[in-house]
């Protein structure tokens, strides 16, 4: 089977006309391409890398593409390993540094066997491989086929992914919905990537998006799962969720958190996602680690909310509901996403200790002190006061319970159990009995 695909006509520009310079270039991406040039074959810096550099950005991965075979590649280095089925790559490793290698992949089926896609049109697998034009072709977004030549220091472009990213657009090479259905997750990918580099998805590209939207669930769920922490772990969260929405694919990402949110008027429970969301991008921009646990917490909270109040208003006591309503969440998300039990059950967790927050009694403060999840609850408590004022009093004591040492905090819940029971006690005042007059005699 051919690919969907357009005449390449190669462009080179030269070192002059564009932006990157080697020092921008991760030392060992250096060595990889140097160390094929040397073995014969071509090799350039390729994608995502070339991409950010073009824009002054800053890659953590750096990818090579080559017309060596994985093989070839392996016999070169010594410190690579092969891996995949679905794609064949070579992993070149240095240290905590992975360089990737990928051969030319061509256009068009051998006959082999090793291009295999499914009847809706998805690719399993392709380890068919071909010439730098043809690899050119199938690859996804035109901003993602550049190639930066190191003999000339050059950007070759056979797509206009150059002028695209002039532009700040993302554009799919070849027919949009043909490209969806042969891997639905690039509809995420489009999102996730106009967010990060604050391009616009071309209208063509973005046509099909709300239709093919529910071909995301014939994905992977692990392979969703990756592509979430992509989109609100690097940084971009809110502008990527925005997105999602603007271009109908919540509904089959994330479908009770989109319900929930539909179905909400206030807009509370979206102002606290938001949020959530924006406190995640201000987290990762100051290099503070961020737990996909509370990630999740976050996401699935509206949804958590909308099974809460319903198992509530049909007669199911308040603890047994909180704890249906979150396995029951959960449960429904691994039908679309592979939340990892590491991260569901502390995101549970989370959602449950929120009933804890209004208790005073001294063994009950402490015993939630003590518990691994506290701080994580306390900051989503922190965060519901975006969807609603009440928390305020809440979030006022274990501040102050926080800041004070134990025995402070002892001494402080004992006088408030003492004042309460005083309270609870104190004798009604007695009405005056009248004296029974005396008998008189006589």
């Amino acid at each position: 089977m051919t690919l969907p695909s357009a005449q390449p006509i190669l462009r080179t520009i030269p070192r002059d006309a564009h932006a990157i310079s080697r020092k921008d270039i991760s030392p060992n991406a250096l060595r990889v391409l140097y160390r094929l040039r040397e073995g014969g074959f071509g090799a350039f810096l390729v994608g995502g890398a070339v991409r950010d550099l073009l824009v002054g950005g800053h890659p953590k991965d750096f990818d090579v593409a080559t017309d060596a075979t994985p093989e070839q590649v392996k016999a070169l280095f010594r410190n690579c390993r092969l891996i995949g089925r679905r794609f064949r790559l070579a992993h070149v490793v240095y240290g905590r540094e992975i360089i990737e290698v990928a051969t030319f992949r061509a256009n068009v089926d051998d006959g082999s066997g090793d291009r295999e896609m499914h009847e809706g049109g998805r690719l399993l697998r392709d380890n068919v491989y071909g010439t730098i034009e043809e690899d050119a072709i199938r690859r996804d977004f035109t901003a993602n086929a550049l190639y930066y030549a190191i003999e000339d220091f050059s950007v070759r472009d056979y797509t206009g992914g150059f002028e695209d990213v002039q532009a700040r657009v993302m554009r799919l090479i070849g027919d949009p919905e043909t490209r969806y259905r042969e891997d639905p997750v690039r509809m995420l990918r489009a999102v996730r990537l106009a967010a990060k580099l604050d391009f616009t998805i071309e209208p063509a590209t973005a046509a099909p998006l709300p239709a093919l939207a529910p071909l995301l669930r014939e994905s992977a769920p692990a392979r969703l799962f990756e592509e979430a922490l992509k989109l609100f772990l690097s940084g971009h969260a809110v502008a990527s969720f925005e997105r999602l929405e603007h271009h109908g694919l919540l509904a089959a990402f994330l479908p009770e958190t989109a319900q929930a949110l539909a179905s909400n008027r206030s807009g509370a429970l979206r102002r606290m996602v938001i949020e959530g969301l924006r406190s995640t991008d201000a987290r990762v921009a100051n290099d503070e680690p961020v737990s996909p646990a509370f990630l999740f917490a976050v996401l699935l909270w509206p949804a958590y909310c909308r099974d809460l109040m319903g198992l509530q208003a049909s007669g199911v006591h308040a603890a047994e509901a909180q704890r249906r309503a979150a396995d029951r969440v959960t449960l429904h998300l691994l039908n679309t996403i592979a939340l990892p039990r590491r991260f569901s059950l502390p995101m549970q967790e989370i959602w449950l200790l929120q009933s804890r927050f209004n208790q005073r009694q001294r063994k009950r403060v402490f015993r939630l002190l003590g518990h691994p999840r506290f701080r994580a609850a306390f900051d989503f408590l922190v965060l519901r006061q975006h969807a609603s004022p009440e928390h305020a009093e809440d979030i006022a004591f274990w501040t102050d319970v926080q800041s004070q040492p134990g025995e402070a905090v002892a001494a402080q819940l004992e006088a408030r159990a003492i004042e309460a029971a005083e309270a609870e006690d104190a004798p009604r005042k007695r009405r005056r009995r009248r004296r029974r007059p005396e008998a008189s005699g006589g």
